[in-house]
């Protein structure tokens, strides 16, 4: 039976800590316990909150990314997810308007990568989460201060977080209603200081690490069924506007390094965008994962490898005695496969990692390149790349736009080749990024999509 397409909706807040991913979690569970077919997105370039995500509904989370994607990258992914479910729900990044610091968004901010350019574009109603764990009143002035921002209004409904009991609720109702009465309250969620996730320095840390994940799933749905007017909500969601070319599955977003690419997966390597490893499927690649952690050499009959980026500096030991793993990198690149990295992947190509102790291990030493964790320094923003060294990413001039995070110091990058020229959101130049040497490649950044032609 063919079903029409699933609407959606936006989980937003004005800044990070909000508490806007319990929430989402805890409702995306509730949803698929209660035998919804929901669907779930991120907004922005984050690995970490899809996984948990994945976990709530059982299904793949896709990253939805105004700034760094196509239109054709974001309408396909945007409506794979609405011909898949009942209903989508996308979790916003950081505050509703921050995005690309970029000098001229637009007058709506559509140019801005940011969660409210997001429900614009897509047409997703947004849902509020504001943490009032510290205010009264006062929370309805942030409320309307983000409705009335930008022409239009961007908030449909809003969330209380961290609200201390009855009588707080009744002032925090009170106050939107006359504040905003166009904008309802959709619930007044407690303080649930046992629901709080762990984290380090990239964010969350990752859902395959969490010691109890089902268990603070269901206790967060069961925060959300209680608290929250679930069905008040759900009746909120639009049907996707975003209409875009459909030539995605014929450009995918990063052409497939080979035929038969063989892709580093486990918890040291978990940086990879689906929409990316979907797109050398669709192409035609074969992907073979395997696990350096468990000391496993990428497939010899692989034409192509790849290193996304993860955490190798909390396992920089076990890499670097993982005899198997690093002797087939070097047998893949000595029979001139593609071996690319990138982030964490760029570090273990290289010739030494140091960690935040200050201990030094060898890497596979196929790249020029020393980086510590000893100082740690944070490297962050969206880039845009363009290829410099000719390879499987592309002939010279290609271009490419992506994001850097992490907090390595480069302690000796090169000799060898750069890979791209980089420049920030702005267009500021970065210069020189990334080193090739022959086949082997790779750069901190981890790109997303071609840049739009």
């Amino acid at each position: 039976m063919n079903r029409p397409p699933g609407p959606g909706m936006v989980i937003a807040a004005p800044a990070s800590g909000s508490g806007k991913t319990t929430l989402t979690l805890g409702l995306l569970r509730h949803l698929a316990k209660a035998g919804r077919r929901v669907a779930s997105a991120k907004a922005g370039p984050d690995y970490i909150d899809p996984a948990f995500h994945a976990a709530a509904t059982g299904r793949p989370c896709l990253n939805l990314d105004s700034w760094a994607m196509r239109e054709a990258t974001l309408a396909a992914a945007a409506r794979s997810l609405c011909d898949s479910a009942d209903l989508v729900v996308c979790e916003g990044v950081m505050g509703l308007f921050d995005g690309a610091a970029i000098s001229d968004p637009g007058a709506d901010g559509a140019n801005d990568g940011s969660t409210a350019a997001l429900a614009r574009c897509t047409g997703w109603p947004v849902v509020l989460v504001v943490d009032a764990g510290a205010q009264a009143a006062s929370a309805a002035a942030v409320v309307k201060g983000f409705h009335d921002f930008r022409e239009g209004g961007a908030v449909a409904a809003c969330v209380f977080n961290r609200v201390g009991g009855v009588r707080h609720a009744k002032i925090l109702i009170d106050a939107c209603r006359r504040a905003l009465p166009e904008v309802p309250v959709l619930g007044c969620l407690p303080r649930a200081d046992g629901l709080a996730l762990p984290e380090r320095h990239l964010g969350l840390v990752q859902a395959a690490e969490h010691p109890d994940l089902e268990n603070f799933l269901d206790a967060a749905a069961a925060l959300v069924a209680k608290h929250l007017d679930v069905a008040a909500l759900v009746e909120l969601a639009r049907p996707l506007a975003l209409v875009g070319k459909n030539d995605a599955a014929s450009m995918p977003p990063i052409p497939p390094l080979g035929r038969r690419i063989a892709v580093a997966r486990d918890n040291a390597f978990r940086f990879s965008y689906p929409l990316v490893i979907d797109g050398w499927r669709a192409a035609g690649a074969e992907i073979m994962p395997f696990s350096p952690l468990a000391d496993q050499a990428p497939d010899a009959a692989a034409d192509a490898v790849y290193l996304p980026g993860g955490y190798p500096e909390l396992a920089a030991g076990r890499l670097a005695a993982a005899g198997n793993f690093l002797a087939g990198l070097r047998a893949a690149a000595a029979r001139n496969t593609a071996v690319y990295g990138e982030c964490g992947g760029y570090m273990v190509l290289g010739r030494g990692l140091v960690d935040a102790e200050g201990h030094r291990h060898a890497m596979a030493g196929l790249l020029a390149l020393e980086t510590s964790f000893a100082r740690p320094r944070l490297h962050l923003g969206y880039r845009r790349a363009k290829v410099v060294g000719a390879g499987p990413l592309g002939a010279v001039g290609a271009r490419y736009r992506g994001h850097e995070f992490h907090y390595a110091e480069t302690a000796s990058e090169g000799p060898g080749e750069p890979l791209f020229e980089a420049t920030d959101a702005e267009s500021t130049s970065l210069g020189a990024a990334g080193l090739k040497t022959g086949n082997v490649m790779g750069s901190f950044i981890h790109l997303i999509d071609r840049e739009q032609g």
